[in-house]
């Protein structure tokens, strides 16, 4: 499908946007949920792998299906490596992905890497309007690190650089990373892939930013993927009032800056008060739309990185120790708050 063009969001621009064209983005975006049954129709991923499982059934607050185990302790040397898919033929979907590598931890992510011995779980992440995968390695090199395989799609029609950037497209990304994540985990079983045998392949959560954090909230509702046992939301909304989420019971965490300039603080929490799941919300009063999770740098950044860690930890490896955690990583500098519902 295809729809107007609207302005670009990525690292330089966030901030920069006046509050009216921020408005007037959000309201495009909410006006596309009259749309969403264009994209209701999920084709099966082609390639390695089984189609895409679906949700029909209702939410249910049963707890989450991950045994109880550890994560690893300390943090891994980085690898880094790129897909080239593509969906339907006509949806190209470049995936970046950082892995925990061998060797020792520090430095840069080496491309080609050997895996770390283990099994990983992993971490599907969508980037903002505009944006990129490498404008969040700052925050995805810190999962990485800490014992997740983290693939991030450059979406075609949402991306920098891409076919747009067209925010109706949104609708069509959570189909977008179903496919990768159909292809990403097939990785685990094929013959001579440096990630054969690393992939937890039963422990996956979804997260996302902005447009990203609108795809995520997609991939447990309308476009419910049943593989998904957490998901992360940064500065995200849901397409509509009319969201529900459905499926297993999968602990969600929004992420979000009460100062935000493009989606509004009360935009994210309505959608947070509608998760009949176990579920938290780091809320930054002084946060804006994200320029510290983009550069990289900060306290706010230290915070954020720190809570969403403790709670994938928590989530994808079952980590009772690590979800105690979770309230003190919030609570780190006096910089945010955690309404806690986990």
């Amino acid at each position: 499908m295809t729809g107007p063009a609207v302005p670009e969001i990525g690292p330089g621009t966030i901030g920069v946007m006046s509050r009216r064209a921020a408005a007037a983005l959000v309201a495009t975006v909410l006006v596309a949920s009259a749309l969403v049954g264009c994209s209701a129709d999920r084709e099966p991923s082609e390639g390695a792998g089984a189609p895409t499982p679906q949700a029909t059934a209702a939410a249910t607050p049963s707890a989450p299906a991950i045994p109880a185990g550890s994560a690893p302790d300390g943090t891994f040397a980085l690898g880094v490596r790129q897909l080239k898919l593509n969906r339907d033929g006509d949806r190209p979907l470049p995936v970046t992905v950082w892995y925990p590598a061998a060797g020792r931890a520090g430095g840069k992510p080496k491309s080609g890497a050997d895996a770390a011995d283990g099994k990983f779980p992993v971490i599907m992440f969508s980037h903002g309007l505009g944006g990129r995968p490498d404008d969040y390695q700052a925050l995805l090199t810190r999962w990485a690190s800490a014992g997740f395989v983290v693939a991030a799609p450059t979406f075609p029609k949402t991306s920098r650089g891409g076919d747009g950037p067209n925010v109706l497209d949104v609708l069509n990304q959570p189909a977008d990373v179903s496919y990768a994540l159909t292809r990403v985990l097939a990785l685990d079983t094929r013959d001579g892939d440096p990630l054969r045998g690393r992939l937890a392949t039963d422990r996956v959560a979804a997260a996302g930013h902005s447009a990203g954090g609108v795809t995520t909230i997609g991939l447990f509702t309308t476009g419910r993927d049943e593989r998904l046992a957490a998901g992360v939301v940064f500065a995200g909304t849901a397409l509509g009032v009319g969201t529900a989420f459905a499926g297993a019971a999968a602990p969600q965490l929004f992420v979000h800056g009460e100062a935000d300039e493009v989606v509004q603080y009360a935009a994210g929490k309505a959608v947070y008060d509608k998760v009949p799941w176990p579920k938290a919300m780091l809320s930054l009063p002084d946060g804006d739309h994200g320029r510290a999770l983009l550069r990289g740098e900060g306290a706010s950044l230290r915070v954020v990185a720190e809570t969403t860690t403790e709670f994938l930890r928590w989530t994808l490896y079952g980590d009772v120790e690590a979800k105690k955690r979770i309230a003190t990583a919030a609570a780190r500098d006096d910089i945010a708050t955690l309404d806690d519902n986990l």
